[in-house]
């Protein structure tokens, strides 16, 4: 602390000279912050007034820095001093644009900002420059596991950006199910007719390269290590094992396909003229080109029947309630092999609803009617088997007919299952219930488990709409349909995504730098030992598998698995555990710096102004305060926010200090959590909301209205929503009273 210099720098600029007294905003960065340098410029984000900012560093010894303008979120490559630490005090979306220009709120607005001013050079003296472990490694091998057209795709795709790839596939061959296709659903201008499946194409450039080596019929029997420095044991059919290092990998296990023997009522298995869509796909191969000739008798197949949806979204027992996305568009390839091969033949497809995904989804099911493809609108209830012909019982939905229709064959839409491994997150087995055994794919050295944990339904856990290709597993990725249902040509564009994804991790471990969403940060937790209980909640809590103990129980920490969120300090009772640049003192200090008005119990018209804090995720909430205040929604102008890592990092130490302080109330604002979690750090917001769950027992210690704290889930489009929460706890404050502990 003692070598600590700050230079707080206010901005005028914005309309922030014209409705805050920036001459007090500065006496009270020199005076109550202690910075050395402090200045008031018209535009702190013009190249010169940043140069200024640069040469107190250079020539002053400044190593803190404060900036009092816009968002943290605006201007960050302006304000980002290599190897010093800066604090941006948010005034202007955080404190003017959202309160009224009005004479009367001036006074409440300067309150603000002035503690807002407090709040951050208190932070930035709780902060150091971080730097990179000692544990980082440059390793540009990337390994792929699965080596169908997604594995193929992704191997290609990192191998043409210099880097070296290996494949592991377990079969004796390269191509996965599209490997057994006849033919695939287009991917090209005019998207008409099905083309060559491509597997061949990519078996040759892959075995032209170089940069690519194959293992077949191997798999992965052990994965340790980290990003940079991962160790794979590569075992063969014949029991050899190989040892092979990695920079980062890409799980392309693929799919298998669901098992059409759970559907009874569909006569499959009672006759070889039911099948399911790779069934079809074996015969159509045979034929070539030729009519497809039905299993039980060779006869040529005059009419079809494509079962859309078959053991899929449905609620039924041992079906598949979601849609697999492939099978209405493969059913329309099919369709047309038989139109192909014999324009007379009658195809007709019977779906309830019929989804084509992509850019040439609709113009194939055109092409598919004008080929003569029948499309009915039903919902089939059986087929009957019989010697000559097989009768489908469905519902025709247009017509509101029960209707029983004669065919040569039927086709049943299944889905896919995902090959996903291990659920490490799955519940105990009942006792007396039969386990399914499940093959490990990665046999990771994890302590909480072999495989990629797992969300809804098998498919390997990520977060959908901000992160797709990565795992709670840092430096693993999954692409294809393991990641999710997906048809051939989302699988390529996935595969490639994924390989872009491992690149930027192989490239981040050798820096010492985070993955997403932090990336670029070079923190990492540490601890004081001599502090530490063995508790083990860390290890436990810290969804990324980053946090090992050592042989005496103390934790271990991998800094090239963490991901920087910090739910490790949120989870230490002790308190030991901080960041460099992120720490309980960092943020505890800020909410002790805040200015906590005593009402004067004497003046009967004082008027009372509570002290409400609030902690924002700064992945979804604080954006969302920032978008409110572009959009000048107001709230009130008692609440002092802090942006925090993830909610998971919040210690109950924090609202404990806020409300022994005289904070009236405390307003956590988190991301979504559950299966369709929004959080960045997939399991802070839950572990967040868990440990707020149980402050009520503080509360009650201090005598305090539970009502005081509130934790609620946000989205980033919550503009209008989150003042509002902030208003509704002034409204609270307001009906119960201030806080008894500011006397």
């Amino acid at each position: 602390m003692a070598d600590t210099k700050i230079g707080a720098y206010i901005c005028k600029g914005c309309g922030l000279g014209e409705r805050l007294d920036t001459d007090k905003l500065e006496s009270i960065a020199s005076g109550e912050g202690k910075a050395a340098i402090c200045r008031q410029e018209e535009f702190l984000c013009q190249q010169s007034t940043v140069d200024k900012i640069q040469a107190d560093i250079d020539n002053e010894g400044i190593n803190r820095v404060v900036i009092g303008a816009c968002s943290r979120r605006a201007k960050f490559e302006a304000f980002n001093f290599e190897s010093t630490c800066v604090s941006r005090v948010n005034l202007r979306e955080g404190v003017i644009w959202v309160r009224p220009d009005t004479e009367e709120a001036k006074e409440a607005t300067q309150e603000m900002a002035e503690d807002y001013i407090r709040m951050g050079c208190t932070e930035v003296k709780f902060m150091s420059p971080p730097s990179a472990s000692q544990e980082q490694s440059v390793n540009k091998h990337l390994l792929v596991v699965g080596g169908g057209i997604t594995g193929m795709t992704s191997a290609i795709e990192a191998s043409k950006a210099g880097y070296q790839v290996s494949i592991i596939e377990k079969t004796s061959q390269l191509g996965g199910v599209a490997g057994q296709l006849h033919r695939k659903v287009p991917s090209r201008m005019p998207y008409a007719s099905p083309q060559d499946n491509g597997i061949d194409d990519l078996n040759n450039q892959i075995s032209a390269n170089s940069n690519i080596t194959v293992y077949l019929n191997s798999t992965t029997t052990k994965t340790s290590g980290a990003p940079g420095r991962f160790s794979v044991d590569i075992t063969t059919e014949s029991g050899s094992t190989t040892t092979e290092n990695f920079g980062a990998i890409i799980q392309a296990s693929g799919f298998t396909p669901y098992d059409a023997n759970k559907l009874p009522e569909f006569a499959y298995g009672k006759t070889p003229d039911v099948v399911d869509q790779l069934g079809l796909e074996k015969l159509a191969q045979e034929a070539n080109g030729t009519p497809i000739k039905r299993p039980s008798d060779g006869k040529v197949v005059e009419n079809v029947m494509f079962i859309q949806c078959a053991g899929q979204r449905s609620d039924k027992e041992d079906h598949l309630s979601y849609c697999s996305g492939h099978c209405c568009s493969t059913s329309i390839k099919q369709a047309m092999y038989f139109k192909e091969s014999n324009p007379n033949c009658d195809a007709a497809v019977l779906y309830t609803d019929l989804r084509t995904p992509g850019a040439g989804g609709e113009d194939f099911y055109r092409s598919a009617q004008r080929k003569g493809v029948t499309f009915t609108k039903g919902i089939a209830k059986e087929v009957v088997a019989g010697d000559n012909q097989h009768t489908i019982k469905f519902t025709d939905l247009i017509l509101n007919d029960e209707v029983d229709l004669a065919v040569d064959m039927v086709v049943l839409a299944t889905g896919m299952l995902p090959n996903s491994g291990v659920n490490i997150d799955a519940p105990p087995a009942e006792e007396g219930s039969v386990e399914i055994p499940v093959e490990s794919i990665l046999n990771l050295d994890y302590r909480q488990g072999k495989d990629m944990p797992q969300l809804v339904h098998g498919f390997t856990d990520s977060h959908f709409i901000c992160f797709p290709y990565e795992t709670r597993r840092t430096g693993i990725y999954t692409a294809g349909p393991v990641r999710r249902p997906m048809d051939i040509n989302q699988a390529i564009d996935d595969a490639t995504g994924a390989a872009m994804k491992a690149i930027q991790a192989i490239e981040n471990s050798a820096l010492g730098k985070a993955a997403h969403p932090r990336s670029g940060d070079l923190s990492f937790p540490s601890f004081r030992m001599e502090g530490c209980t063995q508790c083990k909640r860390c290890t436990v809590e810290c969804p990324f598998g980053a946090i090992n103990e050592d042989e005496k129980g103390y934790p271990s920490y991998n800094e090239s698995r963490c991901r920087r969120c910090g739910t490790c300090m949120g989870a230490c009772p002790v308190r030991v555990i901080s960041f460099e640049n992120y720490s309980v003192d960092s943020v505890g200090q800020q909410i002790k710096a805040v200015n906590v008005p005593i009402p004067d119990e004497d003046d009967e018209n004082a008027v009372a102004k509570p002290r409400i804090l609030t902690l924002a995720c700064e992945n979804d909430a604080y954006p969302a305060l920032d978008m409110a205040g572009m959009n000048r929604i107001q709230h009130s102008a008692y609440v002092r926010i802090i942006p925090v890592r993830c909610l998971g990092s919040v210690n109950t130490i924090w609202v404990t200090d806020a409300l022994n302080s005289g904070y009236d109330g405390v307003v956590l604002l988190g991301c979504q959590k559950g299966e369709n979690y929004q959080c960045h750090f997939v399991k802070g917001s839950e572990i967040a909301h868990y440990r707020m769950s149980k402050v009520n027992d503080t509360l009650t210690t201090l005598n305090l209205e539970k009502e005081r704290v509130a934790t609620y889930e946000v989205a980033i489009t919550d503009i209008q929503r989150i003042p509002q929460l902030i208003d509704d706890m002034a409204k609270t404050i307001e009906d119960i009273g201030t806080s008894p502990l500011k006397f």
